[in-house]
């Protein structure tokens, strides 16, 4: 009776991957070989080889394992250029959301800068306004003083007899004052008379700024000759030194600077 071997699988590779549709084909050929005889064996027995299916065997082994090993690397480039193109989607729109942040982030600034520079000319402008009213105000003081000033010069002055000291120079000026419009109070002048030059109509300083510039201070209340000038009263000598002209004149001066020479409690 003839007999047979099965193709040998030792030259199959151990890392070899075979899917079991390629085995069950693979055997169905080894099994539908054609029987060639062979050699008669040391019994007598005739054996026949199957070497020739064998080879064929492994050899489609082979192709499908090459086939498998080719799709593996399709796979592998295709997930690969997946993956970058992933990776590239989200980098573009990370991108995408930086400069969107970045240009709200710009637009708000830019929103901030012109509001303080909104609010930085609303208050110049709130400043210009109010120096504006001030200047208003001043320039309506000063016609209104102005308006009273020629009335005041033209009042007449008292006649009456004084006695030639300190309280008859107050009381005569005081006289002139009234008549001329000028404020100011015998305590007033008195105070200040007595701070100023202790009731010396004759008293000169010598050593203040005034005196370094030229314009000591002269008389009762220590007032400059350029200040004379400007507040004397007409009706009174025209004479820094005499004690009546200076009161008046300095009495003048501190109403158009101070409202008063009752508000005058030191250098002035």
């Amino acid at each position: 009776m003839p007999s047979y071997r099965l193709p040998s699988l030792r030259r199959i590779p151990v890392a070899q991957k075979v899917t079991a549709g390629s085995l069950l084909t693979a055997g169905v050929a080894a099994l539908a070989f054609t029987a060639v005889p062979a050699p008669a064996s040391g019994d007598g027995r005739e054996v026949r080889s199957l070497a020739p299916e064998a080879a064929a065997w492994e050899i489609g082994a082979d192709e499908t394992g090459g086939q498998q090993q080719s799709l593996g690397r399709q796979w592998e480039s295709q997930l690969r250029t997946h993956a970058e193109e992933e990776a590239r989607t989200l980098a573009a729109r990370k991108a995408a959301e930086f400069e969107a942040e970045a240009e709200k982030a710009r637009q708000a600034e830019e929103e901030k800068q012109r509001q303080e520079e909104a609010a930085r000319k609303a208050e110049e402008e709130a400043a210009a306004a109010e120096e504006a009213r001030r200047q208003r105000e001043a320039e309506q003081q000063q016609a209104t003083r102005s308006a009273e000033r020629p009335q005041v010069i033209q009042a007449s002055v008292s006649t009456a007899q004084y006695a030639d000291n300190l309280d008859g120079w107050i009381r005569e000026a005081l006289d002139i004052m009234a008549g001329k419009g000028i404020p100011g109070s015998y305590d007033g002048l008195y105070r200040n008379i007595i701070r100023e030059s202790s009731g010396n109509p004759n008293a000169i300083n010598n050593w203040d700024i005034n005196a370094i510039n030229g314009t000591p201070s002269i008389g009762l209340l220590q007032v400059i000759q350029p200040t004379f000038d400007a507040y004397h009263v007409e009706g009174t000598p025209y004479d820094i030194y005499d004690p009546v002209a200076n009161i008046v004149a300095a009495a003048n001066y501190a109403w158009d600077r101070y409202g008063s020479i009752d508000n005058v409690f030191g250098a002035y």
